[in-house]
This record gives C-alpha cells, sequence and structure tokens, in this order.
C-alpha cells in the first residue's frame, strides 16, 4: 500500500463537512456564504470543495462578517 506524502494530505481539498467543523459553523452557513458572499467554492461534480487556504484568507478579509445583511 503507497502512502500519501503528508504535504497533500495537509493540502488536500475539504469537504462541506469537514469545513464545518474546522470553522465551527452550520452546514447552512456554507451554502449561504457560497451564494451571498462569494466564499471561495470549487464545484467537483455535485460536491463543493474548499482550499484551507482560500477560506482562511476570504474569512480573515472579513467577508464572513454580517451575514444577516
Amino acid at each position: 500500500m503507497d502512502r500519501v506524502p503528508s504535504a497533500l494530505v495537509q493540502d488536500r481539498w475539504l469537504s462541506v463537512e469537514e469545513l464545518t467543523l474546522y470553522l465551527g459553523i452550520k452546514r447552512d452557513t456554507v451554502y449561504k456564504w457560497i451564494t451571498r458572499r462569494n466564499m471561495p467554492a470549487h464545484k467537483v461534480g455535485r460536491l463543493w470543495k474548499f482550499k484551507r487556504e482560500e477560506v482562511d484568507t476570504w474569512v480573515r478579509s472579513g467577508a464572513a462578517r454580517d451575514l444577516g445583511k
């Protein structure tokens, strides 16, 4: 069995479920942020995938604030 290099594991795409755990938010919030706040997300087939670095930069920019407005 081949081992995946740890650098690849750390740089892998996150699923919606993994992103909710990482950010401590609900699934519905992820989908709202994608449509209303232009959260960096990539559609792979029917699934949404996320790069941790892109999401971190987006959150730091303040784009995740004031979702209700």
